[in-house]
């Protein structure tokens, strides 16, 4: 896969919206852990390497758990998220794949239950940015970092 445009290069002004908004989410009081969570399963869902990368990383900095990480695929069978988390994962199933699921009143009454208003702005946000995020990179290709992983092969 060949990097099809560096949109950060061609357009940096165009992308301080999304990271402002980055930046309002981030103190928004949503935990980072369950960002990272909503950002790496929306990512897996969108098959975007670069955020998966990226995202696992950044959980991993932050002292996520390796299990966690690997299970998240399979969140519904696993204990190790809490009604907060699965709510949030829930929600973020349902937005990502918005054509089939049309935001089901089940996913967002358990959200509600677990968010207070704000939060669920901010959530709902949150997901509606790494939906954007997804879309660019996968859509200009753009590579997630290798040396590391290569050094280690």
């Amino acid at each position: 896969m060949s990097q099809r445009l560096d949109h950060f290069t061609i357009a940096p002004d165009l992308f301080k919206p999304l990271l402002e908004q980055e930046e309002l989410i981030k103190a928004s009081g949503l935990e980072h852990s369950l960002v990272e969570l909503v950002k790496l399963r929306a990512s897996q869902i969108n098959g975007c390497a670069f955020c998966i990368h990226m995202h696992t990383h950044d959980a991993r900095a932050h002292g996520e758990t390796e299990d966690r990480l690997h299970l998240l695929n399979a969140w519904r069978e696993s204990a190790l998220y809490s009604e907060r988390e699965q709510a949030a994962l829930s929600w973020t199933e349902a937005l990502t794949r918005i054509e089939a699921t049309g935001a089901p009143d089940e996913d967002y009454d358990r959200v509600s239950q677990q968010f207070s208003p704000k939060e669920q702005v901010a959530l709902t946000l949150l997901i509606a940015a790494i939906n954007s995020w997804n879309r660019i990179a996968i859509g200009f290709r753009t590579p997630h970092p290798v040396a590391q992983e290569v050094d280690a092969a």
